[in-house]
Protein backbone atom coordinates (compact mmCIF):
# COMPACT_ATOMS: atom_id res chain seq x y z
CA UNK A 1 0.00 0.00 0.00
CA UNK A 2 1.55 3.32 -0.86
CA UNK A 3 1.96 5.76 1.39
CA UNK A 4 0.67 9.11 1.51
CA UNK A 5 2.71 12.43 2.11
CA UNK A 6 1.93 15.95 2.32
CA UNK A 7 3.78 19.07 2.15
CA UNK A 8 2.83 23.13 2.59
CA UNK A 9 3.52 24.79 -0.56
CA UNK A 10 3.08 28.65 -0.83
CA UNK A 11 1.26 30.80 -3.22
CA UNK A 12 1.94 34.22 -4.70
CA UNK A 13 1.97 36.26 -1.30
CA UNK A 14 2.08 39.90 -3.18
CA UNK A 15 -1.05 38.63 -5.01
CA UNK A 16 -2.82 37.87 -2.10
CA UNK A 17 -1.83 40.89 -0.15
CA UNK A 18 -3.08 42.61 -3.20
CA UNK A 19 -6.09 41.57 -3.23
CA UNK A 20 -6.48 41.87 0.59
CA UNK A 21 -5.70 45.59 0.31
CA UNK A 22 -8.93 46.46 -1.94
CA UNK A 23 -10.87 45.22 0.89
CA UNK A 24 -9.42 47.91 3.32
CA UNK A 25 -11.98 50.68 3.96
CA UNK A 26 -14.42 48.84 1.63
CA UNK A 27 -17.64 49.04 2.43
CA UNK A 28 -19.00 46.29 0.06
CA UNK A 29 -19.05 43.04 2.00
CA UNK A 30 -18.20 45.01 5.31
CA UNK A 31 -19.93 43.71 8.29
CA UNK A 32 -18.73 46.56 11.18
CA UNK A 33 -18.14 50.31 10.89
CA UNK A 34 -16.01 52.47 12.69
CA UNK A 35 -16.52 56.02 13.67
CA UNK A 36 -12.99 57.27 13.89
CA UNK A 37 -11.98 60.64 15.28
CA UNK A 38 -13.34 63.99 16.37
CA UNK A 39 -15.47 64.52 12.78
CA UNK A 40 -16.20 60.16 13.36
CA UNK A 41 -14.85 59.65 9.97
CA UNK A 42 -16.75 56.12 8.93
CA UNK A 43 -14.33 53.32 8.28
CA UNK A 44 -15.56 50.22 7.19
CA UNK A 45 -13.91 46.83 8.25
CA UNK A 46 -14.72 42.81 8.30
CA UNK A 47 -15.15 41.25 11.99
CA UNK A 48 -13.16 38.05 11.35
CA UNK A 49 -10.11 39.87 9.76
CA UNK A 50 -9.50 42.34 12.58
CA UNK A 51 -10.66 39.03 15.04
CA UNK A 52 -8.22 36.86 13.88
CA UNK A 53 -5.59 39.49 13.61
CA UNK A 54 -5.75 41.46 16.93
CA UNK A 55 -6.72 40.05 20.12
CA UNK A 56 -8.08 43.39 21.45
CA UNK A 57 -10.39 44.26 18.80
CA UNK A 58 -11.18 40.58 18.92
CA UNK A 59 -12.68 41.35 22.67
CA UNK A 60 -14.18 44.53 20.86
CA UNK A 61 -15.99 42.93 18.72
CA UNK A 62 -17.11 40.24 20.91
CA UNK A 63 -18.77 42.61 23.17
CA UNK A 64 -22.96 41.96 22.75
CA UNK A 65 -24.23 44.67 20.46
CA UNK A 66 -26.26 45.21 17.24
CA UNK A 67 -24.41 43.46 14.25
CA UNK A 68 -24.54 47.01 12.52
CA UNK A 69 -23.91 49.76 15.78
CA UNK A 70 -21.10 51.69 14.58
CA UNK A 71 -17.75 51.53 17.01
CA UNK A 72 -17.18 55.17 18.41
CA UNK A 73 -13.20 55.84 18.35
CA UNK A 74 -12.89 59.33 19.41
CA UNK A 75 -9.13 59.25 20.12
CA UNK A 76 -7.35 58.53 17.71
CA UNK A 77 -7.13 59.93 13.74
CA UNK A 78 -8.07 58.25 10.91
CA UNK A 79 -5.27 58.57 9.21
CA UNK A 80 -3.67 56.28 12.04
CA UNK A 81 -6.44 53.84 12.02
CA UNK A 82 -6.01 52.70 8.52
CA UNK A 83 -2.69 52.70 8.50
CA UNK A 84 -3.54 49.85 11.83
CA UNK A 85 -6.37 48.61 9.34
CA UNK A 86 -3.98 48.12 6.51
CA UNK A 87 -1.54 46.26 8.59
CA UNK A 88 -3.64 44.31 10.05
CA UNK A 89 -5.24 43.37 6.46
CA UNK A 90 -1.86 42.59 4.20
CA UNK A 91 1.11 42.30 7.19
CA UNK A 92 2.67 45.78 5.42
CA UNK A 93 2.09 49.57 6.88
CA UNK A 94 2.86 52.67 4.93
CA UNK A 95 3.66 55.31 7.45
CA UNK A 96 5.20 58.58 7.45
CA UNK A 97 6.71 61.49 9.54
CA UNK A 98 3.49 62.27 10.28
CA UNK A 99 1.30 59.66 11.65
CA UNK A 100 4.24 57.03 13.06
CA UNK A 101 4.02 57.92 17.09
CA UNK A 102 0.37 57.99 16.99
CA UNK A 103 0.59 54.74 14.89
CA UNK A 104 3.26 53.41 17.63
CA UNK A 105 0.90 54.63 20.62
CA UNK A 106 -1.78 52.61 19.01
CA UNK A 107 0.11 49.61 17.87
CA UNK A 108 1.04 49.34 21.93
CA UNK A 109 -2.19 50.21 22.75
CA UNK A 110 -3.67 47.28 20.36
CA UNK A 111 -0.85 44.75 21.37
CA UNK A 112 0.39 44.32 17.72
CA UNK A 113 4.34 43.56 18.28
CA UNK A 114 5.38 43.43 15.01
CA UNK A 115 3.97 47.09 14.11
CA UNK A 116 5.51 48.56 17.14
CA UNK A 117 8.41 47.08 15.55
CA UNK A 118 7.94 48.55 12.37
CA UNK A 119 7.22 51.71 13.67
CA UNK A 120 10.38 51.84 15.31
CA UNK A 121 12.39 50.95 12.77
CA UNK A 122 10.72 53.76 10.75
CA UNK A 123 11.40 56.32 13.45
CA UNK A 124 15.46 55.70 13.89
CA UNK A 125 15.51 55.41 10.00
CA UNK A 126 14.24 59.16 9.93
CA UNK A 127 14.72 60.85 12.70
CA UNK A 128 15.14 64.38 12.65
CA UNK A 129 16.24 67.42 14.90
CA UNK A 130 12.56 68.39 14.80
CA UNK A 131 11.06 65.27 15.64
CA UNK A 132 13.74 63.69 18.02
CA UNK A 133 12.64 64.67 21.37
CA UNK A 134 8.85 63.49 20.29
CA UNK A 135 9.85 60.83 19.77
CA UNK A 136 12.14 60.63 22.63
CA UNK A 137 9.27 61.50 24.46
CA UNK A 138 7.10 58.90 23.38
CA UNK A 139 9.39 56.01 24.07
CA UNK A 140 10.40 57.08 27.38
CA UNK A 141 6.30 57.22 28.21
CA UNK A 142 5.77 53.75 26.24
CA UNK A 143 8.92 52.36 27.61
CA UNK A 144 10.67 51.69 24.61
CA UNK A 145 14.51 51.52 26.27
CA UNK A 146 15.93 50.88 22.43
CA UNK A 147 13.92 54.18 20.89
CA UNK A 148 14.63 55.85 24.00
CA UNK A 149 18.40 54.84 23.80
CA UNK A 150 18.59 55.51 19.97
CA UNK A 151 16.77 59.30 20.39
CA UNK A 152 19.40 60.16 23.45
CA UNK A 153 21.98 59.87 21.61
CA UNK A 154 20.78 61.89 18.40
CA UNK A 155 19.90 64.26 21.13
CA UNK A 156 23.35 64.31 22.28
CA UNK A 157 25.17 64.97 19.13
CA UNK A 158 22.23 67.49 17.82
CA UNK A 159 21.75 69.04 21.27
CA UNK A 160 22.13 72.97 20.38
CA UNK A 161 19.71 72.44 17.33
CA UNK A 162 17.49 70.00 19.14
CA UNK A 163 16.71 72.42 22.30
CA UNK A 164 15.18 75.19 20.12
CA UNK A 165 12.57 73.33 18.82
CA UNK A 166 8.76 73.15 19.86
CA UNK A 167 9.60 69.23 21.53
CA UNK A 168 12.53 70.59 23.79
CA UNK A 169 9.40 72.90 25.19
CA UNK A 170 7.06 70.16 25.35
CA UNK A 171 9.30 67.01 27.13
CA UNK A 172 7.91 66.08 30.02
CA UNK A 173 9.33 66.30 33.56
CA UNK A 174 10.93 62.52 33.05
CA UNK A 175 12.36 63.27 29.94
CA UNK A 176 13.81 66.17 30.63
CA UNK A 177 15.45 64.70 33.72
CA UNK A 178 16.87 61.89 31.56
CA UNK A 179 18.40 63.97 28.85
CA UNK A 180 20.22 66.16 32.12
CA UNK A 181 21.36 63.21 33.32
CA UNK A 182 23.63 62.75 29.86
CA UNK A 183 27.61 63.36 29.97
CA UNK A 184 27.41 63.41 26.27
CA UNK A 185 25.27 66.74 25.22
CA UNK A 186 26.79 68.68 22.69
CA UNK A 187 26.37 71.95 24.27
CA UNK A 188 27.58 74.76 26.72
CA UNK A 189 25.38 74.27 30.17
CA UNK A 190 25.19 78.43 30.40
CA UNK A 191 22.65 77.45 26.61
CA UNK A 192 21.60 74.46 28.14
CA UNK A 193 20.00 76.07 31.37
CA UNK A 194 19.04 79.26 29.25
CA UNK A 195 16.65 76.29 27.15
CA UNK A 196 15.44 74.82 30.73
CA UNK A 197 14.39 77.79 32.04
CA UNK A 198 12.23 78.63 28.61
CA UNK A 199 11.24 75.48 28.93
CA UNK A 200 9.90 76.11 32.72
CA UNK A 201 8.10 78.70 31.47
CA UNK A 202 6.24 77.25 28.78
CA UNK A 203 5.28 74.35 31.53
CA UNK A 204 4.06 77.61 33.62
CA UNK A 205 1.82 79.22 31.14
CA UNK A 206 0.27 75.73 30.25
CA UNK A 207 0.13 74.06 34.13
CA UNK A 208 -0.75 77.41 35.64
CA UNK A 209 2.16 76.53 38.16
CA UNK A 210 4.87 78.85 39.23
CA UNK A 211 8.17 78.62 37.18
CA UNK A 212 10.06 76.97 40.66
CA UNK A 213 7.37 74.61 41.21
CA UNK A 214 7.44 73.21 37.31
CA UNK A 215 11.25 73.09 37.42
CA UNK A 216 12.39 71.83 40.59
CA UNK A 217 12.55 68.18 39.52
CA UNK A 218 15.05 68.55 37.19
CA UNK A 219 17.15 71.74 38.31
CA UNK A 220 19.02 69.46 40.22
CA UNK A 221 20.37 68.03 36.71
CA UNK A 222 21.81 71.51 35.65
CA UNK A 223 25.69 71.46 36.71
CA UNK A 224 26.16 75.21 38.27
CA UNK A 225 29.11 74.74 38.79
CA UNK A 226 30.65 74.66 35.38
CA UNK A 227 30.38 78.25 35.37
CA UNK A 228 32.53 81.05 35.78
CA UNK A 229 31.99 83.26 38.49
CA UNK A 230 31.11 86.15 36.30
CA UNK A 231 28.55 83.74 34.64
CA UNK A 232 27.25 82.68 38.27
CA UNK A 233 26.77 86.51 38.88
CA UNK A 234 24.59 86.83 35.92
CA UNK A 235 23.11 83.60 36.27
CA UNK A 236 21.58 85.25 40.33
CA UNK A 237 20.39 88.40 38.38
CA UNK A 238 18.17 86.48 36.05
CA UNK A 239 16.97 84.38 38.61
CA UNK A 240 15.50 87.09 40.88
CA UNK A 241 13.01 87.18 38.32
CA UNK A 242 11.58 83.71 38.46
CA UNK A 243 13.41 81.54 41.19
CA UNK A 244 13.82 79.11 38.98
CA UNK A 245 16.61 77.96 40.74
CA UNK A 246 16.64 77.40 44.38
CA UNK A 247 18.98 79.51 46.54
CA UNK A 248 20.48 76.44 47.94
CA UNK A 249 21.90 75.45 44.60
CA UNK A 250 23.62 78.20 43.43
CA UNK A 251 24.95 78.60 47.42
CA UNK A 252 26.07 74.69 46.50
CA UNK A 253 27.49 76.21 43.56
CA UNK A 254 29.76 79.21 45.02
CA UNK A 255 30.71 76.73 47.92
CA UNK A 256 32.62 74.51 45.04
CA UNK A 257 34.02 78.02 43.73
CA UNK A 258 35.46 78.95 46.72
CA UNK A 259 37.08 75.70 47.65
CA UNK A 260 38.51 74.95 44.42
CA UNK A 261 37.18 71.61 44.35
CA UNK A 262 33.91 69.34 43.56
CA UNK A 263 31.54 67.69 46.27
CA UNK A 264 32.51 64.08 46.40
CA UNK A 265 34.20 62.20 43.91
CA UNK A 266 33.60 62.45 40.40
CA UNK A 267 30.62 64.53 41.40
CA UNK A 268 28.28 64.64 38.34
CA UNK A 269 27.85 68.22 39.48
CA UNK A 270 31.09 68.73 38.20
CA UNK A 271 31.41 66.62 35.47
CA UNK A 272 32.45 68.35 31.69
CA UNK A 273 29.51 67.43 29.11
CA UNK A 274 30.64 66.89 25.64
CA UNK A 275 29.82 70.51 24.68
CA UNK A 276 30.94 72.13 27.84
CA UNK A 277 32.86 75.07 27.05
CA UNK A 278 36.69 74.84 29.23
CA UNK A 279 36.67 77.40 31.61
CA UNK A 280 39.85 77.77 34.10
CA UNK A 281 38.23 76.68 37.85
CA UNK A 282 37.13 73.44 35.58
CA UNK A 283 40.69 71.59 36.73
CA UNK A 284 40.22 72.55 39.99
CA UNK A 285 36.19 70.83 40.24
CA UNK A 286 37.15 67.92 38.06
CA UNK A 287 41.22 67.18 38.28
CA UNK A 288 40.52 63.83 36.11
CA UNK A 289 38.93 65.30 33.66
CA UNK A 290 41.32 66.62 31.15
Amino acid sequence: MASSCSALLLGDSAAFAAALRTLINNPQFSDVTFLVGREQQEIFAHRCLLSSRCQALHAMLSQPQEIQAPLILSHVQPEVFLAVIEYLYTNSVTLNSIITLEVLTSSIEYGLDELRKLCIEFIKDTLSVEQACEAFQAAVAYGQVDLQMHCLAFIENFTREVVQTRGFLELSELAMQTILHSDCLAIDEVKLIRAVREWAHVGSAVLDRTVSDVAAAVVPGLRLALLSASELTTLEEENRKDQMIPVESLAQAWKMHALRKGRGKRSSLCRRRRGTLPREHHRHLDPQHK
